[in-house]
């Protein structure tokens, strides 16, 4: 039966070699499943739309790549996957965070354990991660066709017989899937995978992104791009209707990335899921405390001392005594209740203390969740019952196995969503 409609304005050319395994997909999980599969001698032929393989690979973390993160505790680490843990426990004692350090390093690669467990390349380049898989597959003798776009499975009795690609169709024993999420479609992640799934008659949750960065109103926000906050904490409200005050939904503390058009960094990345959540329901505001380990009174008494230290010059001059390093012009911004080239000593006792709560509560208005071509990882995927996670088998056909981000999965950055692709791949490498 011919699955997704592939162009009928040509004659496919066909195919004559019949392949142990063929791949779609040339990402993480595609080049792990190809490294694997053909060092156990199954001939491999590695498909992938793009010119080049590992577009995506070769950006993730910002171009260091975050290969796996080193949380020790496996409840822990699997608990960040939400409702899909259960399913991954078989998997991981298969290919688990320890065999990712091991395949790695063992080929000459050595990693590092930098902060929040998160592991990175010692040379944190994400090319030289792309560098190991690909010699991989050259020592393997795996053919690699890049610019092949697939347009269909053509399948029959529970098996897939072929695929339709825009050079004519391929025939192969297996097939793995591993075409990837919609995060960075200029990467060539445009869902296409999925489409595929649902077509075969697979049970599939359509794509959202999930970790993105956050777009805010603020304009002062927008000016502060390329600075940093270490240790903040924010927190996030719904805004209910008719009220000036907002329902307290939750509050995070971490590192915070200020940007062109809003919020990023891993503490804002891991909490967008659950601000989306909240802007389904209405506005939502935002507050950053930059002093978390502070009280009003303590800050204030803080404040007190550097004013008396001070008394004789200008406020916009001893600003940067008690901010965070590049948030002056911020805090000048919206000290706005002051004229901030005012003499220290002219300074109200309410007006420092309205300085005070604004460095414990400083508020911006969420505009939504920025798109896939910023999402680090879309959730959405083919229902994990539906897969058998031992071996990443489709239960609904014999011979097609689903790698990485077409599983529907839940998790943080950090590593996580790598490690998802190592492991996921490297077993269906094996049981191909």
């Amino acid at each position: 039966m011919l699955k997704n409609n592939p162009p009928t304005h040509k004659v496919m050319a066909r195919q004559s070699k019949i392949w142990d395994v063929i791949v779609i997909g040339g990402g993480a999980s595609g080049m792990m499943a190809s490294a694997v599969a053909s060092s156990l001698g199954k001939s491999v032929l590695l498909i992938d739309k793009n010119k080049n393989l590992g577009e995506k690979l070769k950006i993730t973390g910002g171009g260091r790549c975050n290969i796996t993160n080193n949380e020790p505790d496996i409840h822990k680490f699997l608990k960040i996957y939400g409702e899909g843990a259960p399913y991954l426990y078989s998997p991981f004692s298969i290919f688990g965070v320890k065999d990712t350090f091991s395949y790695f390093e063992s080929r000459g690669l050595p990693l590092v354990v930098q902060a929040r467990n998160r592991v990175f390349p010692e040379t944190e380049k994400a090319i030289d991660v792309y560098n190991i898989l690909y010699k991989e597959l050259i020592k393997n003798k795996v053919e690699i066709k890049t610019g092949c776009v697939v347009n269909g499975f053509i399948d029959n009795d529970a098996k897939i017989i072929n695929i339709n690609t825009n050079e004519g169709q391929f025939y192969a024993k297996s097939f793995v899937l591993a075409t990837g999420g919609l995060s960075h479609p200029e990467t060539g992640s445009t869902g296409d995978g999925l489409t595929f799934l649902k077509n075969l008659g697979h049970s599939v949750i359509d794509f959202t992104p999930d970790i993105v960065p956050i777009e805010v109103k603020e304009d002062w926000v927008k000016k502060l791009s390329g600075a940093t906050l270490s240790f903040m904490k924010i927190t996030f409200r719904l805004d209910e209707p008719n009220t000036k005050q907002g329902k307290k939904a939750f509050s995070k503390t971490g590192k915070i990335l200020f940007t062109h058009f809003g919020l990023s960094g891993p503490l804002i990345l891991n909490s967008a899921k659950e601000v989306g959540q909240l802007l389904s329901h209405g506005n939502v505001s935002a507050y950053i405390d930059m002093y978390p380990d502070t009280t009003e009174g303590l800050l204030d008494d803080r404040i007190i001392k550097i004013f008396d230290a001070n008394k004789n010059k200008n406020l916009k001059t001893i600003i940067k005594e008690f901010v965070p390093e590049g948030m002056n012009k911020a805090i000048e911004e919206l000290i706005d209740f002051l004229d901030i080239d005012m003499k220290v000593h002219s300074i109200k006792k309410e007006d420092r203390i309205k300085i005070v709560k604004l460095l414990k509560k400083l508020p911006m208005s969420i505009v939504g969740l920025m798109g896939y071509d910023r999402a680090v990882v879309a959730d959405g995927g083919v229902s994990l019952s539906e897969v058998d996670m031992k071996s990443m088998r489709s239960k609904l056909f014999s011979n097609l196995y689903v790698t990485g981000d077409l599983l529907h999965l839940n998790r943080n950055s950090g590593g996580y969503s790598l490690q998802i692709c190592w492991t996921t791949g490297y077993i269906a490498g094996i049981s191909v």
